[in-house]
């Protein structure tokens, strides 16, 4: 089978680092050159990350204390594929009620992308949400923190245009959802 001549050849995987939600991988290869080297990268499984809208074209936000930056950031919901979820519209229905307590009526696929491909093997699945409303209960995580709000999408919109929002996962699908329908939400 032809390889392209950029590909670089693995020659042993190993999981470095294990913890719960993630594994560092390390690799040995051999660069197109011949050289050889070491690879380490972050592995996870794939995620869902909704845009949700209410009824009357709100936002159904989330603010979350995140750890790492020591902040909160308000951004969407967002979360791992379980292995009993039954497809990845299953999974981005249980993460929305999930974490907001908001159940849709109609869900779309507005895009895939490997958010960091230069470090990591993550996979996020990007989902429109329409008719979302309050139905169903939180239930977070141990380790969620999670206040839902709703949001107008102009509001949502500038939030991202002046980096008051700097969750990735959001500015893409806020920006990717606004190339795709320059009309909605302005008034």
């Amino acid at each position: 089978m032809p390889t392209d001549p950029l590909a670089w050849d693995t020659r042993e995987r190993r999981v470095a680092y294990s913890c719960p939600g993630f594994d560092v991988v390390n690799e040995s290869v051999q660069l197109p050159d011949g050289t050889e080297s070491e690879f380490d990268y972050l592995s996870d499984a794939p995620s869902v990350c909704i845009l949700p809208f209410t009824p009357d074209g709100d936002v159904v936000c989330i603010e979350e204390w995140r750890q790492a930056v020591s902040r909160i950031s308000r951004g969407l919901p967002v979360g791992g594929v379980e292995p009993d979820d039954d497809g990845l519209e299953a999974a981005a229905r249980r993460e929305l009620a999930e974490e907001t307590g908001y159940e849709a009526t109609e869900l779309e696929p507005l895009v895939t992308v490997e958010p960091a491909n230069g470090i990591a093997d993550s996979v996020l699945h990007f989902f429109v949400a329409d008719g979302c409303r309050p139905t169903a209960e939180q239930r977070l995580d141990h380790n969620e923190s999670i206040r839902p709000m709703e949001l107008p999408l102009e509001e949502l919109i500038d939030a991202v245009v002046t980096g008051e929002i700097r969750d990735g996962r959001t500015v893409l699908a806020v920006s990717y959802y606004r190339l795709l329908n320059p009309d909605r939400g302005i008034d």
